[in-house]
């Protein structure tokens, strides 16, 4: 599972700096808060997400981590695509954003679940 999550956090790196190269072009900065998302959830916390099932291989082949990484990235793009039309002006975007947000959330608790039972000291 931590290679899959790093290998999809690049595709979520590069999508985060193209929105964000495409917001210096226009000089429109209103889907910011879309692009620190994108970057944040998708880039930074799937690379260390990744990095942590490579060194703790007993946690990465849970079932846990399987519906860690399906949670976040069926989540991820339906709260950003929600966060774009609602800082577009499509308020009744607004449940898309609480449904994505509600399962990254679960999906993130299941990491840390995951991390603090099948990572054991030395």
């Amino acid at each position: 599972m931590g290679v899959k999550f790093i290998k999809i956090s690049v595709v979520y790196f590069v999508i985060g700096v193209c929105l964000g190269m495409y917001m210096s072009m226009t000089e429109h900065f209103n889907l910011t808060p879309v692009h620190v998302h994108i970057n944040l959830l998708g880039w930074t916390a799937m690379t260390l997400a990744g990095l942590i099932y490579v060194a703790f291989p007993e946690a990465a082949e849970t079932k846990l981590a399987k519906v860690h990484f399906w949670l976040h990235n069926i989540s991820l793009p339906v709260m950003m695509v929600g966060l774009a039309f609602f800082v577009t002006g499509t308020k009744n975007a607004a449940s898309a954003i609480a449904v994505g947000g509600t399962l990254m959330v679960l999906g993130i608790v299941l990491f840390a679940y995951n991390v603090l039972v099948n990572i054991k000291g030395s």
